[in-house]
């Protein structure tokens, strides 16, 4: 059951809904049925001390390289 962002054209309040199947979404607010779908974002974290990321060396600071300092293409 996938989580989809709305906007309500009638009132204009954004809101978020867990749609089960064929429901029709409608405004928490106002209970209006003309809703505008939003695109959703999704966010990656880069947590150096969590887990699932493994021990990735530092960019570059000089060339940006993702092998790190010794990687450098500048040297």
């Amino acid at each position: 059951m996938p989580i989809y962002e709305y906007v309500c054209k009638q009132c204009s309040k954004q809101f978020e809904l867990l749609v089960h199947g064929s429901t029709t979404p409608e405004c928490p607010s106002c209970k209006s049925k003309k809703l505008e779908k939003q695109l959703s974002v999704f966010a990656v974290s880069n947590n150096p001390g969590g887990s699932g990321g493994g021990d990735l060396p530092e960019a570059c600071r000089s060339c940006s390289n993702p092998g790190g300092p010794g990687a450098c293409g500048m040297r």
